[in-house]
């Protein structure tokens, strides 16, 4: 997957997440939030195009082990956050459920009042 396709298939299924806006913060850096939550960087600051997402830490291991496009999260906590980087062993379906997983991750850690998922149940099904 090449860098574009990267980036866009990242941004096109992080809009399609209930609650979730997009917005740059600084200059070569696009966030998604979920209320008021981070759970997607997308930038080239690192001299590529990347998508970084949140992650379980025993995901982010399991994750940065079985593919050479995943590596710990870049300008984040490396144990929290991973980055996607172009390349032949992601496809557009995992990109979509890492960015899913990673919303999930955000959602569950919001106030229950404030959710506007479930996060066991979105997304499964």
């Amino acid at each position: 997957m090449n860098g574009k396709a990267l980036q866009d298939t990242a941004l096109k299924r992080a809009e399609e997440l209930p609650a979730t806006t997009l917005s740059s913060f600084e200059r070569g850096w696009e966030a998604a939030r979920v209320v008021d939550k981070w759970f997607m960087l997308v930038t080239e600051v690192p001299g590529r195009p990347v998508v970084i997402l949140k992650s379980r830490p025993d995901d982010a291991l399991a994750l940065c082990e079985a593919y050479a496009d995943i590596t710990p999260g870049y300008h984040m906590n490396k144990r929290h956050w991973i980055t996607l980087a172009p390349g032949d062993s992601l496809d557009e379906k995992l990109v979509q459920e890492l960015v899913t997983e990673s919303y999930r991750l955000a959602v569950g850690n919001l106030p229950k009042s404030r959710r506007p998922v479930d996060p066991a149940r979105f997304g499964t099904g």
